[in-house]
């Protein structure tokens, strides 16, 4: 299904498929003083350390202008202040990892520090240098150019969880942009976070969400008639947001020593379990890396969530999903689809190959440790973690998506492939169908004697285009489910206990684009009633909510074309 990561050159890997090899270039980094604390409560409970300032080499420069920067892995910066900071809505989940009280996340003190306007004592804000190829090219320096991180903090469980304000003004690394983010992008990012957490998908994590009472002036067609829209800042919380591009910049402008350098903090502050940093420790890293982002991987195609902008500034060394862009769920199943407008032309961040994508990106990173082992053989041995774990990781996956006991050799893998093909016969949609299809009754007998109508009538409602079930289609799709019904047989396992399995990996509900757009639309108008309800329906996709089934329906058709409601742009 994906392809393999070869040595080409000492160092240098290639994915083997039509993609090109390239190698490393240059850049640089800055900081700056902090304000005094405003505050003492309510979030004094806050416990910040701060280790990735303390252990790591900074930008010397204290002055927040574009520029590049050397030697160093981040700039100190202050977030911008802005006018009125209204908080929209916040995670309680969230708030209960960091040790927050609903009273503090309720308070004044809440909007000032996460809208930006207030930096707390503990605190010591940064934006980091990184670089990244993007869609594919090497983009050359690149770093946190719309985000700065509040600092770490340590829970009561000992438990680390850096904070980061996305959309808080410029930073060193914002090149041409302003560093700010409107509502409609801040909206989708706070959702699908924590939609994301709860459908088991690693996944960075949202506490708040707050309006900022300005104005921010997006071209969101990118025709050259740009508007002004309301501005926001999301929270994003996670252990780390060290990326790939973290330690591709260093490798490509030759600065080992600090490429070391992080290296070993990754290992020591994320990794512990590891050990010590050594070359072979290192060699384990890089096997973990390619096993994370594996299963991360297969996450996404078990619940049909399509990234949008696999750039490799936009995967975690940890293997979350971070940065949430032009994303979307296939609710046509399409495997060429892309939520991504700018991905239109080569649809190359599409739902099929996303798979082959990370592996690409693992490459990339692969080379930017080379320097590190100076030995190929090793680091292809460390790739292979990814293909070999995918492989046997998709098939346990579908096989639970199916409720069977277990992948059975060449049977259920044709069985599978087949389910794919089916799936394209006529606009099915994904989450509707496998849903569904836990319906299907496999103890009733008489299956082959029944009608292709019959068959089908339990997944009736997955498709959008009732015309296109032809009777050649209608034949094909009943053909594969007495297939399928004849497989669960051969387990014996009963319906109500499938049910439940498939149930319990095949969500109900999940960010439908539409749905997102609905939101946004109410909580420009003021009213964030709708934003706080998907949250509240998404913490429990699995489960069968009566009262919120409007939330569970297909996509309708006003929204098949309409801005935001299918594929987005970049525009932030």
């Amino acid at each position: 299904m994906i392809g393999k990561a070869v040595a080409v050159d000492p160092g240098i890997f290639q994915v083997t498929t039509s993609e090109r090899p390239y190698r490393q270039l240059s850049f640089k980094t800055s900081g700056i003083s902090l304000l005094p604390s405003l505050m003492k409560q309510p979030l004094d409970s806050l416990n910040f350390d701060n280790r990735f300032t303390r252990d790591l080499p900074a930008d010397p420069e204290p002055a927040n202008f574009r520029r590049q920067v050397s030697r160093a892995c981040y700039s100190r910066v202050l977030p911008t202040k802005v006018a009125q900071p209204s908080l929209v809505a916040y995670s309680r989940e969230v708030a209960g990892l960091l040790g927050l009280p609903t009273d503090a996340c309720e308070s004044n003190e809440f909007e000032e520090v996460f809208g930006g306007n207030r930096v707390l004592t503990e605190m010591d804000p940064y934006a980091t240098c990184y670089g990244g190829h993007q869609f594919g090219n090497w983009a050359g320096q690149l770093g946190d150019g719309r985000a700065i991180n509040l600092g770490e903090t340590v829970n009561a469980d000992g438990e680390r969880w850096a904070l980061q304000l996305k959309g808080a003004g410029p930073t060193p690394y914002s090149r041409t942009a302003d560093g700010l983010a409107v509502l409609r992008s801040s909206v989708r990012e706070f959702l699908c976070s924590e939609a994301m957490h709860h459908l088991g998908v690693p996944t960075t994590r949202a506490l708040s969400l707050v309006t900022t009472g300005e104005q921010v002036m997006r071209d969101m067609f990118y025709d050259g008639n740009p508007e002004y829209e309301p501005g926001a800042v999301v929270c994003r919380v996670a252990p780390s947001f060290t990326r790939f591009g973290n330690f591709q910049i260093f490798a490509r402008r030759g600065e080992i020593d600090i490429l070391k350098q992080l290296v070993d903090y990754t290992i020591r502050t994320d990794f512990p379990d590891l050990g010590e940093p050594s070359r072979e420790v290192y060699l384990e890293w890089v096997e973990e890396v390619c096993r994370r982002t594996a299963e991360m991987i297969l996450h996404w195609i078990r619940v049909g969530f399509v990234h949008g902008v696999m750039n490799t500034d936009n995967m975690s060394i940890l293997g979350l999903t971070i940065d949430y862009g032009p994303y979307g769920w296939l609710e046509d199943y399409d495997p060429n689809w892309t939520p991504n407008t700018t991905d239109a032309g080569g649809r190359r961040y599409r739902f099929g190959n996303q798979a082959q994508i990370a592996l690409w990106n693992l490459v990339q990173f692969a080379n930017a440790i080379y320097p590190l082992i100076e030995e190929v053989d090793p680091l292809q041995k460390a790739l292979d973690v990814y293909s070999g774990g995918f492989e046997a990781g998709w098939q346990t996956m579908m096989a639970k998506k199916l409720g069977l006991e277990r992948f059975e050799g060449d049977a259920d893998e044709k069985l599978f492939a087949d389910l794919v093909e089916v799936l394209q016969l006529v606009e099915t949609d994904m989450t509707i169908f496998y849903r569904k299809l836990s319906d299907v009754s496999a103890e009733q007998n008489g299956a082959n004697e029944k009608s292709s109508e019959e068959i089908l009538s339990p997944l009736l409602d997955a498709y959008y285009v009732p015309d296109q079930l032809t009777e050649d289609n209608t034949s094909r799709i009943s053909e594969w489910i007495r297939r399928y019904i004849a497989r669960v047989r051969k387990d014996g396992t009963l319906d109500e206990a499938r049910r439940k399995q498939m149930n319990s990996v095949n969500p109900k509900y999940v960010l439908r684009n539409y749905l997102a757009q609905l939101a946004i639309d109410k909580s420009e108008g003021g009213d964030n009633s709708m934003v706080n309800a998907l949250l509240e329906v998404l913490r429990n996709p699995y489960d069968e909510q009566p009262e919120q089934e409007q939330h569970a329906e297909k996509r309708p058709d006003w929204a098949r074309h309409r801005a935001g409601c299918s594929m987005l742009s970049c525009s932030s």
